[in-house]
């Protein structure tokens, strides 16, 4: 059985417990499933083992406990930190794609990181940290795109309780698909933008 198994398998003993571990470690950079934990308790609260307000605030508390702690780490040990984590090769990428978009964003790279683009979040938020970033700033962001992550998870496995094991095999492909779709339509954009400057 993987970790990802035993974890699902333990949901209907330690639901709200083992949500908010989950939702906290993995905005710490942690490979855990937590949008497909989110799913299966909104399906859970759906089924009426808990109340789907509980499971949203209970996950949106701990998205916010983990952004929060990796920005402290970041504000606190970022300059020690930030080496170490960038002697792999993939981490290196991640950190740089993170500064990128908090360069290029500000705000908006915040927002996006929390939900879109998540697999950057953990990064985007030790740069923040070590970067001084405002921390209100930081913050206000990084709730509001955790709440669009939650009640988008939640929201799913709530409404769709009955086909939740089917939603969580292509779950893992719905951001891809956004990032896919907001990239295709800003190419789109730029050459609507580009023909029209040729007239």
């Amino acid at each position: 059985m993987t970790l990802t198994e035993t974890l699902l398998a333990s949901l209907p003993s330690y639901g709200l417990s083992l949500l908010a571990l989950v939702v906290c470690v993995s905005c710490l950079g942690a490979p855990l499933p937590a949008s497909i934990v989110m799913m299966l308790m909104g399906a859970l609260a759906a089924a009426g083992d808990f109340t789907l307000w509980t499971v949203v605030a209970v996950a949106l508390a701990s998205a916010i406990a983990g952004d929060q702690a990796g920005y402290l780490l970041g504000r606190i040990a970022g300059q020690r930190l930030l080496p170490i984590v960038a002697r792999n090769p993939h981490r290196l990428k991640a950190l740089h794609r993170a500064e990128q978009q908090m360069d290029a964003r500000g705000n908006l790279a915040v927002f996006l990181t929390r939900w879109l683009l998540s697999p950057l979040g953990p990064y985007l938020n030790l740069m923040a940290g070590a970067s001084g970033f405002p921390w209100f700033r930081f913050t206000l962001a990084g709730i509001l795109g955790e709440a669009v992550w939650v009640i988008l998870y939640t929201g799913l496995g709530a409404s769709f309780s009955e086909s939740v094991t089917e939603i969580a095999e292509i779950s893992g492909s719905i951001s891809g698909f956004l990032a896919a779709a907001a990239v295709a339509a800003f190419l789109g954009f730029k050459l609507l933008q580009a023909l029209a400057s040729k007239d």
